[in-house]
């Protein structure tokens, strides 16, 4: 099943930012292992803000995708429910 283009480009820029956390990560991982502690502190901050983003638009597409669930309700049902009534007696 193909995935409209907005869901596709959702997805694009999760991966995205995603990647931009865990490069962030990296850095504040590489800066304490080198003992530069200011320099941590400094790109912890950085490292958060990312993780705060990524959670918020993750937040936000999970929002529009149950929205639209509901304004929207699967039309299909499951098949073993809808058997034809037979003629009874």
């Amino acid at each position: 099943m193909e995935r409209p283009a907005s869901s596709q480009a959702d997805r694009l820029l999760l991966d995205a930012k995603k990647a931009i956390l865990q490069d962030q990560h990296q850095r504040f991982q590489d800066l304490q292992r080198e003992g530069r502690w200011d320099e941590a502190w400094k790109q912890l901050h950085v490292t958060l803000a990312c993780a705060a983003d990524l959670l918020k638009d993750s937040v936000g597409i999970l929002e529009q995708v149950v929205n639209h669930k509901q304004s929207h309700p699967s039309k299909t049902q499951d098949p073993g429910l809808n058997y034809p009534e037979h003629p009874s007696t």
